[in-house]
């Protein structure tokens, strides 16, 4: 019955996947593309995090609602590390790219 409420149709190819965006997994080895994926999971909760519980603290605050903080994990220096620029590790290598011929000792 739902397939029927939403009106699927046999002849249109749907996917619905779904995202742990929990952020970064510990592994023995991890891959340079593991770890691409593993930043924009956590770029992906962070942005979740931001609009789910950060603006409605600040709503809370605002409008004097009583409420128990939420704790929750923020790995903010770990993005810092990757993505800030110009010493981040993702700006780094985009400079090393751009050089011609670069290398670290560029």
């Amino acid at each position: 019955r739902t397939n029927q409420s939403i009106g699927y149709l046999k002849e249109v190819k749907l996917n619905c996947g779904v995202l742990d965006i929990f952020g970064f997994e510990c592994f023995q080895y991890n891959s340079f593309e593991q770890l691409c994926i593993n930043f924009t999971n956590e770029r992906l909760q962070q942005f979740f995090n931001t609009f789910v519980f950060k603006c409605e603290e600040e709503l809370y605050c605002k409008e004097k609602i009583p409420w128990d903080p939420l704790d929750f994990p923020d790995n903010q220096d770990c993005v810092d590390m990757l993505q800030d620029k110009p010493h981040g590790i993702f700006p780094m290598l985009d400079e090393e790219c751009i050089v011609p011929q670069g290398s670290d000792r560029s």
